[in-house]
């Protein structure tokens, strides 16, 4: 039997529950895991149901319980389940082998004259047998004369029923007397107790079970087998049907949790407008995207959740895969194509503040099938869709959303909470399906510009930009699409800067190490515009120090910076949760906000600094408000540079003295310095001594002779690959011999192929991660320092071949399992890959 002969209101309701965070599965056994038989000693599990209760035991955050009316070591016995499917004999009395031995001794002796009792009213009748348990006793009736049946059990409820201290439970053909209270409705309460379950799924045939369909609510899902009335919700047949149930609920759990084949992270495409991104899968998926803003919660959650959680998909109606995906030249617009048919997104620049526009055009001459499914908040507000005659409108919403269509004619499908809809078109070869997804408007009206203008000028937003870049020689067409990938992560409204575009893409397959990026980090932010100014584009810095002073004016001084804000330049929230999304390829949990707001990172000022210095040289001016700035940030150094911190990576340990952020204070003082010689400002008159100052204690206490390398922290022997600007800063020379040996040192510690590893200590979080590429971009710049050109050229191009087929590259890299980690595309790695261009051509 396939899961499509269920009931459909039963098959959407499995679906839902099959996504609750931490699923409980429990079912009776005889007439729902096993078929009635006559001789209930016979009564095995149909296989079929044995082995999705072992698979659903096995699926992460989700408990397979047994609980029956038999004897927990017959049911142990008859069911062979192996130990982690939970076993609750004697219908919840018996939650393990031991549990006799922990009835006291009145409750011991109402069992022996329980059992004397029953067996005298019994005595010679036929076909009625006693089942002795050990904290029970069970009157089978199901093979006496109806006759006979009967009047022993009007004699059983008449007589030991009545005991003070006895529980009855009345089954089909069985009256089952306890000398502890219980049903099975207690006992499935213990067990959602016990694992903390936020929804559970019950199955039964007996009237026992009905306890157990009282307890539940909410989410939960009662489901009862054959005939008799029932308060549950939903009915089957047969132990047959069951085993179907049970099955399809294992394909959709497993689906949910572990995802539906995620597409490798390189291979995401990015979209973008001067105000917000999208990520789209290789075959045209719409995976990702939030509204109102980039760190907004998300409409489209499925890069985090998989379909439920909200997607947006154009493809050939008959199958076929795509032949490939690339971005138009020095554009954002991103190209899908099939043998017959091409599917083109692209973002609409200069819409107003409050607005994301997404354009998807499908052209060619196949038929192109279409599923619409947005689902706002992280799937958390039920939705309902609305045709009318230019498109669909999204009900139930605080944000309005459209989605402009003409002449598709859509077929909408509820799973109960969400509308889906879908929608079969022919593009003809002069007239392609135009669809506008509109966030934040009501307009379903047509546009003032044809689509094919539209396209252009969306185009020629990032096409003239490009157009103006100083590109190296080295990987030109890489490091041009790097660049325009720092400007998509750029708000243009407010200067904030990404660090990446999404939230907890993992770390590690599986693990934990899944963060929220989607915010505007200080120092990755500096990074990021710094890059851009190498390049000959100021605007991106301009906004950024805009964006930075407007923060400073919020506060008593630069010493009083968080680590990160929000693209505006708010506080962030705090940290959290996402429970209804099972994460990419199952790595949970799924995050917004980020704790290492509230750290202390006291290297935060060396980057806006050396920013500052650059930006300086080009404008061939230093403006006075940054000036001001800098005297301000280089006196937060003076009070705090000898003080630990959590650094760079943000370990959530407790601080340490950490070379790298020492060397970032020193480089604030050292470029201050530059800065006020270059542009004749007055300074501190005890700037040079705090600069030699800090240069000392770096070498004195960051060096150690042990392990002949610059280590992480003044109070361990780790190695850091952040260490390496004690040289790349020029703290100290590169022809240095301690900066030579700590190359080679970081360099066989952490550099395995392709990448090099942050650390390799314990930082306090479980799991593993892999390695980042800007610490291989920081080794390249390293090689070149200390004369090992070929090993830079080297390194260098195995980066390049991280890059996924539309040139993005992600945060890290598994060099074990060659696949890309972390959040995408990064800003660390693509403005790693401009410097190292930009070194190489030189």
């Amino acid at each position: 039997m396939t899961a499509e002969a269920l009931p459909a209101d039963l098959r959407r309701a499995i679906v839902h529950i099959a996504r609750t965070p931490r699923l409980l599965v429990a079912c009776d056994y005889d007439g729902t895991l096993a078929p009635i038989v006559e001789n209930p000693d016979t009564a095995r599990p149909l296989p079929e149901s044995v082995g999705a209760m072992r698979s659903l035991a096995a699926l992460h955050e989700t408990t397979a319980a047994v609980i029956s009316g038999r004897a927990l070591r017959d049911l142990a016995t008859l069911s062979r389940f192996p130990a982690e499917v939970h076993l609750v004999g004697s219908h919840g009395s018996e939650f393990d082998i031991g549990f006799v031995h922990e009835l006291d001794a009145d409750a011991r002796e109402l069992h022996r004259k329980l059992e004397v009792e029953l067996d005298r009213l019994v005595d010679g009748v036929p076909g009625v047998s006693l089942e002795i348990k050990p904290a029970s006793v069970a009157v089978h009736v199901r093979r006496a004369e109806p006759d006979d049946a009967q009047r022993v059990v009007d004699a059983v409820h008449d007589g030991p029923c009545q005991w003070d201290g006895v529980s009855v439970t009345d089954g089909k053909a069985v009256v089952e007397l306890s000398v502890v209270p219980t049903d099975k409705g207690r006992a499935l309460d213990i067990l959602r107790h016990q694992v903390g379950a936020t929804a559970a799924l019950f199955l039964g045939d007996d009237v026992t079970d009905e306890k157990a369909f009282a307890r539940l609510s909410g989410p939960d899902l009662g489901v009862k087998v054959g005939e008799g009335e029932s308060i549950a919700q939903y009915r089957i047949d047969t132990a047959d049907e069951v085993a179907t149930v049970l099955a399809f609920l294992l394909e959709e759990r497993r689906n949910w949790l572990y995802g539906e084949q995620a597409p490798p992270i390189e291979r995401l495409s990015m979209l973008a407008s001067e105000r917000a991104v999208a990520l789209v899968t290789p075959d045209a998926r719409l995976t990702w995207l939030c509204h109102p803003g980039p760190d907004a919660p998300a409409v489209f959650a499925d890069l985090l959740g998989g379909q439920s959680a909200g997607h947006f998909s154009i493809g050939p109606n008959h199958n076929g895969l795509p032949l490939g995906q690339r971005y138009l030249p020095n554009t954002m617009t991103v190209e899908t194509r099939w043998s017959r048919l091409l599917v083109t997104d692209y973002l609409e620049p200069d819409t107003a503040a409050h607005r994301t526009d997404l354009v998807r055009v499908i052209s060619g001459e196949a038929e192109a099938s279409i599923v619409f499914a947005p689902r706002p908040e992280f799937g958390g507000v039920p939705v309902r869709l609305l045709q009318e005659h230019d498109g669909l409108r999204l009900l139930g919403t605080s944000e309005p959303f459209v989605l402009r269509s003409p002449g598709v004619d859509w077929t909408i499908t509820s799973d109960g909470l969400h509308d889906t809809a879908e929608a079969i078109v022919q593009p003809a070869p002069e007239q392609p399906v135009v669809l506008e997804l509109r966030c934040g408007t009501t307009d379903l009206g047509s546009h003032d510009l044809p689509e094919m203008e539209r396209r252009q000028r969306a185009g020629a937003y990032w096409s003239d930009w490009a157009a103006t870049l100083k590109v190296p020689e080295v990987e030109p067409d890489l490091v041009a699409r790097s660049a325009l990938t720092l400007r998509g992560l750029v708000d243009k409204e407010t200067g904030g800067v990404l660090a990446a575009a999404t939230t907890s893409l993992p770390e590690e397959i599986g693990g934990v190490r899944n963060w929220d990026y989607r915010y505007c980090w200080i120092r990755d932010a500096a990074m990021t515009v710094r890059e851009l100014v190498a390049l000959g584009s100021t605007a991106e810095a301009e906004g950024y120090l805009r964006w930075l002073h407007g923060v400073l004016t919020t506060l008593a001084g630069p010493e009083r910076l968080h680590p990160l804000y929000t693209l505006s330049g708010t506080q962030i929230g705090a940290e959290a949760v996402i429970d209804s999304l099972p994460g990419y390829s199952g790595s949970r949990p799924v995050r917004v906000g980020n704790l290492a707001n509230h750290q202390v990172q006291l290297d935060v000022f060396g980057p806006v600094v050396e920013l500052v210095v650059d930006l300086a040289e080009v404008r061939g001016e230093l403006r006075d408000e940054d000036w001001q700035m800098v005297r301000a940030m280089a006196e937060a150094v003076d009070r705090r540079w000898f003080e630990p911190d959590h650094g760079i990576w943000e370990e959530r340990h407790v601080p340490r003295h950490r070379v790298y952020s020492r060397v970032m204070c020193w480089v604030t003082i050292d470029r201050a310095i530059k800065l006020a010689q270059t542009h004749g400002r007055e300074m501190p008159a005890n700037w040079p001594a705090l600069r030699d100052s800090i240069a000392t204690d770096v070498l004195e206490n960051g060096w150690n002779d042990e392990v002949r390398a610059f280590t992480t922290a003044y109070d361990g022997v780790d190695l850091d690959a952040a260490s390496l600007f004690v040289g790349l800063a020029g703290l100290i020379d590169p022809a240095d011999e301690r900066f030579q040996s700590t190359v080679t040192a970081i360099e066989g510690e952490l550099r395995s192929g392709s990448t090099v590893y942050r650390y390799r200590r314990d930082d306090g979080l479980p799991g593993g991660e892999g390695g980042f590429h800007l610490c291989a971009a920081w080794m390249i710049e390293a090689y070149l320092l200390t004369g090992r050109r070929t090993e830079a050229q080297e390194l260098f191009e195995q980066l390049v071949d991280a890059a996924g087929p539309t040139g993005l590259l992600p945060e890290q890299y598994d060099p074990i399992a060659e696949r890309s980690l972390g959040n995408h595309p990064q800003a660390y790695s693509h403005l790693g890959l401009i410097r190292c261009a930009s070194l190489l051509s030189q």
